[in-house]
């Protein structure tokens, strides 16, 4: 596909909370043509240690919506048990239930044009997150 008919995706993820990467989160990225279209399954990746997924699938062309599912729950239960000695009293601990993660998931969905590059960063922490169009 030529860069000039499609647009493309990247992402990365801080973990603001400890301000790191997030190293083992797994993306899936899917994609529509047109706002009533149906969403189509193109496959994922997982960021790596810089927090980044550098391998995800390439857009079709005539897409004009993304979607980016970001699967944390996962990381944070890992990296709970990594610190649950070093901070006892975590706010990861506190009123949330058993894995001390609000948000399981985050699904990010954002308009694309042609020949467009979106780079699109998750800051994230166990009870909120932002994002944004980078650069």
């Amino acid at each position: 596909m030529s860069s000039s008919t499609t647009a493309s995706v990247s992402t990365h993820i801080l973990d603001t909370s400890v301000g790191r990467p997030a190293e083992g989160v797994a993306v899936q990225l899917a994609a529509r043509s047109g706002m009533l279209a149906d969403w189509q399954a193109l496959g994922g990746s997982a960021t790596d240690a810089d927090g980044r997924c550098k391998d995800l699938p390439a857009l079709p062309a005539g897409t004009t919506h993304v979607r980016l599912d970001f699967a944390v729950e996962a990381y944070f239960q890992r990296s709970e048990n990594k610190q649950a000695d070093a901070q006892q009293d975590a706010p990861a601990n506190r009123d949330s239930g058993t894995t001390g993660v609000f948000f399981p998931e985050v699904a990010i969905t954002f308009a694309v044009n042609p020949g467009e590059h979106y780079h699109v960063p998750l800051l994230l922490n166990p009870f909120g997150y932002s994002v944004y169009r980078g650069s």
